[in-house]
C-alpha cells in the first residue's frame, strides 16, 4: 500500500515532541504486520521488509483505531494532524487523530513530521471551526502558537478505542514507539493496531 500517494491510513505514538539526545532514551517507531507473537516477544514486519524483534513490558496498553469523519471533530477536542504546507501558511491535513481525552496534551506542540517529507505534526486544541469551500478549516491552538488546518476529503481521521491483549496476534497491523536498551534489544508498553481494514496510523 503506497502510503504517499493513497492517503488510506494515519499516531499515533509517534506524536513525540524533539529533544537533545542526552535527554531522553533513545526510540524507534516500528510499524508493519506482526509475523509471530511467542507470549511478550513479537516479530513484525516493518513496511521497508525488514523484521524486528520487540518485547512487550507487564503490563502494556493496546489501542485499535476507529474511523471517524470531518463532523466527529468538535470546538475543544484535542487532536493530532499530519499535514503538507500550503502556499497561503495554512496546512492542508493528511491525517488526523482525534486523541482520547485521557490523551489530551500528548506531545503538544507544532513541529516537523519525520513519518512524510516536508510535511508537519500539530497536536493541540480545536479553537475554531469553519466550513470553506475547500474543505473544514480548523485553527489548533497550543501553548505556544496555533495553525490554521484545512482538512479536505482526502484526509484520513480516526480515533483509538481500548483493545484487548490477544488482539495482538500474527496478522495484525501495528505500530508503536519502542525504547531501546543498550544492548540494542526494543521493548514496548504502547502498542496500537488496526482493525476492522482500519490501519494505525502512519
Amino acid at each position: 500500500m503506497n502510503y504517499v500517494s493513497v492517503v488510506k491510513v494515519s499516531v499515533l505514538a509517534s506524536l513525540l515532541m524533539s529533544a537533545p539526545s542526552w535527554a531522553q532514551t533513545p526510540t524507534q517507531r516500528v510499524r508493519g504486520v506482526i509475523e509471530t507473537r511467542d507470549g511478550s516477544h513479537l516479530l513484525i514486519k516493518t513496511t521497508d521488509g525488514s523484521h524486528v524483534d520487540v518485547t512487550l513490558a507487564t503490563p502494556f496498553s493496546v489501542s485499535a483505531v476507529v474511523q471517524k469523519s470531518i463532523s466527529d471533530i468538535k470546538v475543544g477536542d484535542f487532536i493530532g494532524a499530519g499535514a503538507r504546507p500550503q502556499a497561503d501558511g495554512t496546512l492542508k491535513a493528511i491525517q488526523i487523530v482525534i486523541f482520547p481525552e485521557a490523551q489530551r496534551g500528548t506531545g503538544e506542540g507544532h513541529r516537523d513530521w519525520g513519518v512524510l517529507p516536508e510535511t508537519t505534526m500539530t497536536n493541540a486544541t480545536v479553537a475554531e471551526s469553519v466550513t470553506a469551500v475547500n474543505g473544514s478549516q480548523f485553527v489548533l491552538k497550543y501553548k505556544d502558537g496555533s495553525q490554521k488546518v484545512i482538512i479536505g476529503p482526502d484526509a484520513h481521521i480516526l480515533t483509538l478505542e481500548p483493545a484487548q491483549a490477544d488482539e495482538v496476534k500474527a496478522g495484525v497491523e501495528v505500530v508503536t514507539t519502542a525504547t531501546r536498551a543498550p544492548d540494542g534489544h526494543l521493548s514496548t508498553a504502547r502498542v496500537t493496531i488496526g482493525k476492522n481494514g482500519v490501519a494505525p496510523p502512519l
